[in-house]
């Protein structure tokens, strides 16, 4: 019985992982063993940071809430239990973005729950 070479699906399988592999530096695009290795290692790189990436807006989320409850003298942890005394449910990344874009929009939550802000106290 004759040796099997790559044939068409052999063929076929190479091209896909080397059109995976397009763009990559040097021997990474052009030669079918590296390339699978770049390939396998930048798919776990994308499964990692996309993981990665929700934890790193909700720090940033964290770190805008914080700095404009403090420009209202509270603590990002205070300001947080007197919203959910207050039964206001909005959540890190809206009010991030009040944070950010609209300061009278979170001057008037802020106000909204100061009985509860001065109970925490």
């Amino acid at each position: 019985m004759p040796r099997a070479k790559g044939g068409p699906k052999t063929r076929h399988r190479r091209k896909a992982r080397l059109k995976m592999a397009k763009g990559y530096y040097g021997a990474k695009s052009k030669l079918f063993r590296t390339a699978t290795e770049a390939v396998d290692k930048s798919g776990l790189y994308a499964y990692r940071d996309r993981r990665n990436k929700k934890r790193t807006f909700r720090r940033l989320w964290i770190a805008r809430i914080n700095a404009a409850a403090r420009s209202h003298g509270l603590s990002y942890s205070r300001f947080m239990e007197a919203l959910k005394k207050a039964g206001i449910g909005l959540n890190r990344k809206v009010l991030a973005e009040i944070a950010a874009h609209d300061p009278a929009g979170f001057a008037q939550i802020v106000q909204s729950i100061s009985p509860q802000a001065e109970g925490a106290s």
